[in-house]
């Protein structure tokens, strides 16, 4: 069990079932959508995040993605690690039938892939080193044709979609996710492999 010093927010109760088998750290849920007209949850996800600092695990699917973007904008940006998991196609077990966008959210993926998300994403890790984080640069997008060229958001909508993540994410956002998922040195060979094609 990984001991986390900051918070983690999560969408619903079956997220943060999951997490608590998974890490040792306090886990809030938005209550899904709920969150925008919860002045009181709101207002204890901004003293904990200001205190600790808040680990942003969203499902990646829109409405996730909808979720993580209203937190971006309630909390100071120096007090948010932002955790992606990946695109993986399929359902929940306790579910009769896939979501709409027919996604698997953080209750539905492998512990492995949970535990990866968290430490690529920086997760101050009790009792261990920091890991290395934010080895991908805007410029090293830019460098990779991802971003400040021509044709760069149809390449970035196809590497995206490559690595089963979501293909509308900004150029910001994806920064974030390459950097929770890959390091540098990984990404530059994904970028190989995919010109060799």
């Amino acid at each position: 069990m990984l001991r986390i010093k900051e918070a983690i927010i999560v969408e619903g109760r079956y997220d943060k079932i999951k997490l608590s088998s998974l890490v040792d750290a306090p886990i809030i849920e938005t209550g899904g959508f709920r969150v925008f007209n919860d002045k009181e949850r709101q207002n204890l996800i901004r003293q904990v995040a200001a205190s600790r600092g808040i680990i942003i695990l969203t499902d990646s699917d829109g409405a996730g993605f909808v979720i993580r973007n209203f937190l971006k904008g309630a909390v100071p940006p120096e007090r948010i690690k932002h955790c992606y998991i990946p695109q993986i196609r399929g359902k929940e077990r306790r579910k009769a039938q896939a979501g709409k966008e027919g996604l698997l959210g953080v209750e539905g993926v492998t512990d492995e892939v949970i535990i990866s998300a968290l430490r690529r994403c920086g997760a101050t890790i009790l009792g261990e080193d920091a890991p290395k984080t934010n080895d991908i640069t805007k410029a090293d997008l830019c460098m990779l044709g991802l971003t400040g060229g021509e044709n760069s958001a149809q390449r970035r909508q196809a590497l995206l979609k490559s690595l089963d993540l979501p293909t509308y994410l900004s150029t910001n956002a994806t920064l974030a996710a390459l950097n929770c998922l890959f390091s540098l040195e990984e990404l530059k060979e994904i970028m190989e492999v995919r010109s060799e094609k």
